[in-house]
Parts: C-alpha cells; sequence; structure tokens
C-alpha cells in the first residue's frame, strides 16, 4: 500500500479516537466486524505470529468493511492513542473522521 494512503489511514484512526470510537485487539475488532458495527479496520503487518489476525481480512471481505494495513502495531498503538503496540483496530464511530474515510474508502477498494 502506498505510504500517502497508510499516513490517510493513520490519520483517520487519530481523528476517530479524538471524536468518535475505536475497538482495540483482534478479538475486538473480531466483534466489531462480526456485528458490522466497524467502518474501517486497520490491521499491523508486523504481527507475530500472523495466524493472530489472518482471519480480519477475509472476515471483512465477507462483509463488506473496509480493511487497510499499516506496517508496524507501534504505529498503529500510536495513533490509537495507546502506549503500547497494537495488532488490529476497528473505528466503530467515525466522529469528525467521516468525511476523510469518505475519500479514503473507494481507494482502498481499489
Amino acid at each position: 500500500m502506498e505510504k500517502e494512503i497508510v499516513d490517510k489511514v493513520l490519520e483517520c484512526v487519530e481523528v476517530a479516537k479524538a471524536t468518535g470510537k475505536l475497538k482495540k485487539g483482534s478479538n475486538e475488532v473480531t466483534k466489531a466486524i462480526e456485528r458490522q458495527t466497524a467502518k474501517l479496520v486497520v490491521i499491523a503487518k508486523d504481527v507475530n505470529p500472523p495466524e493472530i489476525t489472518m482471519h480480519i481480512p477475509l472476515l471483512c471481505k465477507e462483509k463488506g468493511i473496509a480493511c487497510a494495513q499499516v506496517p508496524s502495531r507501534e504505529e498503529l498503538g500510536a495513533a490509537a492513542g495507546m502506549d503500547v503496540a497494537t495488532v488490529a483496530i476497528a473505528i466503530v464511530q467515525e466522529g469528525e473522521a467521516k468525511e476523510l474515510l469518505k475519500h479514503l474508502l473507494p481507494r482502498l477498494t481499489e
């Protein structure tokens, strides 16, 4: 994925953290996808073992939810306002990230 898109994804996460609502961690994210409350799901590429998040992109595709990958868990954790790294987050309420998401989502499905 292009750096520009990764930056936009992380920006969406930051804005949604401040003004909306996030679910963090693979279990919470999986639940948000299954309940179809997730607007955007972001997973880190450097997850070890990869099995932790392997099911997430498939589940997103099945439910028609946009899924993006970012290079590192640290970046994702920082964008979500956490002091620790995280493997996955889901934006469940966009808050002020609504406009950002509107422009971003079509680019993620390309």
